[in-house]
């Protein structure tokens, strides 16, 4: 059974930083991409940063420039470095990740989502 599990949320004056973290963890054998989206109240989830197998990163535009996604493939986990906070990015940010168990095809699997609020 596969999961991910986010942390480093939190609450965070303008300007600030926050790093996330999400860790795969069960019976994995090997991971294609993973991703953090966001999701602000009354709004559809979005795409903030991919990080594919291969070291290709891509960002949203309006994270561009701010926010670096990295990932530690030994542990299984991808990291969201989240710098110069503007208030527009408070959302619940979820981890997504396409990935192939040792049993089973390839999936998609998500997070439970992690709050990110920031105060102006």
């Amino acid at each position: 059974q596969v999961q991910l599990v986010e942390s480093g949320g939190g609450l965070v004056q303008a300007g600030g930083s926050l790093r996330l973290s999400c860790a795969a963890s069960g019976s994995i054998f090997s991971i294609n991409y993973m991703r953090w989206y966001r999701q602000a109240p009354g709004n559809e989830r979005e795409l903030v940063a991919s990080f594919i197998s291969g070291g290709v990163t891509n960002y949203a535009d309006s994270v561009n420039g701010r926010f670096i996604i990295s990932r530690d493939n030994a542990k299984n986990t991808v990291f969201l470095q989240m710098n110069s906070l503007k208030p527009e990015d408070t959302a619940v940010y979820y981890c997504n990740a396409k990935i192939l168990p040792r049993i089973g095809g390839w999936a998609d699997y998500w997070g439970q989502g992690t709050q990110v609020t920031v105060s102006s």
